[in-house]
């Protein structure tokens, strides 16, 4: 398994972070997904051989909420 944290700043309420949560745990390979409004940050552990980060951050991006680098 592989955890990243990815910044996304257009996240500022418990509603963002469901809707990312759906989307991103609906990928293959997402055990799990945790987000921090506060932090404007988005923790996700994942298996890298199922998914790639690339599909997570369009996931999150298809919600409305791109990944800043």
């Amino acid at each position: 398994m592989t955890q990243a944290t990815l910044k996304a700043p257009d996240i500022s309420c418990d509603h963002c972070i469901a809707s990312i949560e759906k989307a991103v745990t609906k990928l293959p390979g997402v055990r799990f997904v945790k987000g921090d409004p506060d932090g404007k940050q988005v923790t996700v552990e994942y298996d890298p051989n199922l998914v790639e980060k690339g599909a997570i951050e369009a996931a999150m991006e298809e919600e409305g909420y791109p990944v800043a680098s």
